[in-house]
C-alpha cells in the first residue's frame, strides 16, 4: 500500500499538502496545492513549511492563497489496502515434514491462521 506523501523537509513527519517548484530563469519559487504526482524537481511541503517558506534575496515567492488540504484517498489506495488485508488473511501453505521428528510434531501441533495450538509437554 502506498503511504501518504510526507513533507520533504528533513525530519518533518507531517503529511504533504503543497508542492514547491522553482522557476530558475525567473528567480521565482512557486508554492501551490499538492501536485497529483511526485516529480523529481519539486518538493512536497506540509502546511507550516509551505506557509513559512522564504526565498533567497532577489527571488520572488508566489504562494497559493487558498487553503492547503490533504488529497483525498484515491481508488488505487483503497484497492491496495483491500489487497493487503486479503493477503494478510490468506493462510500460509503447509510445508511437508522433512523427517520423522517433524512428522510427529506436525501431527501434534494444530494450526489455524496465525495461531498454533501447542500440546503440553509430558
Amino acid at each position: 500500500m502506498r503511504s501518504p506523501r510526507r513533507c520533504s523537509r528533513n525530519g518533518c513527519p507531517r503529511q504533504a499538502v503543497a508542492t514547491l517548484t522553482y522557476v530558475y530563469n525567473e528567480s521565482t519559487a512557486v508554492v501551490g496545492p499538492l501536485a497529483a504526482f511526485a516529480e523529481p524537481h519539486t518538493y512536497d511541503l506540509c502546511e507550516p513549511h509551505a506557509r513559512s517558506l522564504t526565498a533567497p534575496r532577489g527571488w520572488d515567492v508566489v504562494r497559493h492563497e487558498g487553503e492547503f488540504e490533504p488529497p483525498p484517498p484515491t481508488t488505487d489506495d483503497l484497492v491496495a489496502l483491500a489487497e493487503a488485508v486479503r493477503e494478510a488473511a490468506r493462510p500460509a501453505p503447509p510445508r511437508p515434514p522433512e523427517d520423522d521428528h517433524d512428522l510427529h510434531q506436525a501431527q501434534q501441533t494444530g494450526r489455524r491462521g496465525h495461531l498454533r495450538v501447542i500440546p503440553p509437554t509430558h
